[in-house]
Formats: structure tokens, C-alpha cells, sequence
């Protein structure tokens, strides 16, 4: 299977943060929901990605070309929507499309009029006029006017409301729906990641936690919950993001350990979140 990157020991070291040794790879076709806490090494890595900044180490291959030494040729099949919006405030929409087609030799004015007109847009008001989710469609509008294969996504969602969320990830899913595209969605919102992922990377304190397909990620874990008693020292080594109160205690456990748990524990299938603020807490065989 072709895949649309690939990251193999991928290293940067700040005085109070280090990115470190992370290997993953997304797959042409598909959603990848890029997870972690604030401060995870999220941000750090979409700019390594991206030639934004140096790496210390590692490498990062685009299409199968190097990030660095090919990189304006890959920039011309990437996008990239960040939760900031960097259109100027004073531009019309339809004015949008003459300051930036410029940039990529691929441009379709005819796929922007198309995504103005499905996206509802007004062309004659201002950016500044606009709600929060029509920027953000102006920014996809933009982004997939010169039909990116990848697409880079920082927090895309944030700040919408149900509904403009909502579509916002209806529109995505057909954007890859040619299998020739992928999506790496960089989110705290793990619901969205439910429902359009195929594949979840999981990063903790600039180490790769996790990086697989999402059904293999909510298989492997299970949210366990029992009484005081149940709570055995050899069970309170496994458990990862363990709390305990007078009722008893509840945490992640991996499945392959669950045939050695008594009946008397409640076993259930975790969420996204439930996983990511687990591991964030840490556990003894986990951290």
C-alpha cells in the first residue's frame, strides 16, 4: 500500500521538550486522527512536516520524496488548514482565489466556484463578516481548490458549533472518497475522530503512544471498574491512568489482559478520550 507519509525516527530537542524517535505512517485514501494533550509534540510534529522548522534527527518522506530536499514540489500537492485563519480581514471571498491561485501551479477556478457554491459562501462579503465556520470552508474551499493529496488539518473544528462541525466532516469524508487523497487531522475532539478516522496516532509527551487503525486501537483496551477489594497490587501495575476513590477504582487495561481479571470487574469498551486522558495520567508499566 502506497502511503501518502512516512516518518521514521523522527527527533527535535527543545530545552524543556523532546520529540522523540516517533515513527508513523498515514496511508493514501485514508483519515488519520493525530491526538495528544496540549504540549504532546502535535504541533511540533505538523511543523517538522511541513520544513516549518529543523529536525534534529530522523526523516520524513512525502509521496515517497524527502520533505526537505523536495520540498517545493511536494508543497504543491499538500494543503494546510490551521485553527488560525490567515486570510486578511478586509478581502471579499471571490478575492480570496486572486490572491493565492498564484501559488500552486494546479489550480481549478472551476473546483473553488464549485466549493463556493456547496459551501454556501457569500462571494461579496468580507472575511471579517464571515462566521467562524464559513472561514473555516473559505480556508477548505482554498485548500482543496488545487486538489491537495494530502490535506493537513490543526484543530479544524475548534470553536464551531454542532452543525457547522458536522459539516465540516461530511465534507472531508468525500474529499477523499477517490482514494487518492488522505487527511491527517490533528484534533482534541476525538468524537470527530469516531466517526471519519481510519487511523489514530496517539502521542504523549513526545512519544508515540500509539499509531494503527482506530478498530485496533479501541480493541486493545478496555475501561475497567471494580470495587476497593478488587483492586490487587498486580492489577494496580497494569492499569494505565488508575483512580481510586471510597467506591473502588476504575482505568485502562490492555486486552490481552483481561482473562486474568475475576468476574466481579466491569469491562468496557473505551473511547477515544477515555484512552487519550488515560495515558496522559500515566501509569506504572505506561508512562
Amino acid at each position: 500500500m502506497n502511503n501518502a507519509f512516512e516518518i521514521q525516527k523522527l527527533c527535535k530537542n527543545y530545552k524543556e521538550f523532546t520529540l522523540n524517535n516517533i515513527s508513523f505512517s498515514l496511508p493514501m485514501g485514508h483519515i488519520m486522527g493525530f491526538v495528544g494533550q496540549n504540549g504532546a509534540g502535535k504541533t511540533t510534529t505538523i511543523r517538522l512536516i511541513l520544513n516549518m522548522i529543523n529536525r534534529d534527527g530522523g526523516e520524513i518522506k512525502i509521496f515517497g520524496l524527502d520533505n526537505v530536499l523536495d520540498e517545493q514540489k511536494i508543497k504543491q500537492d499538500i494543503a494546510v488548514v490551521f485553527d488560525d485563519i490567515y486570510f486578511v480581514d478586509s478581502w471579499k471571498v471571490r478575492e480570496t482565489e486572486r490572491a493565492l491561485k498564484g501559488f500552486y501551479s494546479n489550480w481549478s477556478s472551476k473546483l473553488f466556484n464549485q466549493y463556493i457554491s456547496d459551501f454556501h459562501l457569500p462571494v461579496h462579503k468580507k472575511v471579517k463578516e464571515l462566521s467562524r465556520g464559513m472561514k473555516m470552508k473559505l480556508m477548505l474551499a482554498v485548500a482543496m481548490s488545487h486538489e491537495a493529496k494530502l490535506l493537513i488539518l490543526d484543530e479544524p473544528t475548534s470553536g464551531l458549533d454542532p452543525v457547522a462541525r458536522d459539516e465540516l466532516l461530511e465534507i472531508l469524508g468525500k474529499y477523499i472518497a477517490d482514494g487518492q487523497k488522505s487527511i491527517l487531522f490533528s484534533t482534541h475532539i476525538t468524537t470527530d475522530l469516531e466517526r471519519i478516522a481510519d487511523y489514530i496516532t496517539l502521542i504523549d509527551d513526545g512519544n508515540i503512544f500509539y499509531s494503527g487503525t482506530k478498530d485496533d486501537l479501541l480493541e486493545s483496551f478496555r475501561i475497567v471498574r471494580g470495587g476497593p477489594h478488587d483492586l490487587t497490587d498486580s492489577l494496580k501495575k497494569k492499569v494505565i491512568g488508575l483512580t481510586t476513590n471510597i467506591a473502588g477504582f476504575a482505568g485502562l487495561l490492555p486486552a490481552s489482559e483481561m482473562k486474568h481479571l475475576p468476574p466481579e470487574i466491569v469491562m468496557e469498551t473505551p473511547s477515544i478520550d477515555e484512552i487519550l486522558v488515560s495515558i496522559s495520567k500515566g501509569g506504572s508499566d505506561h508512562e
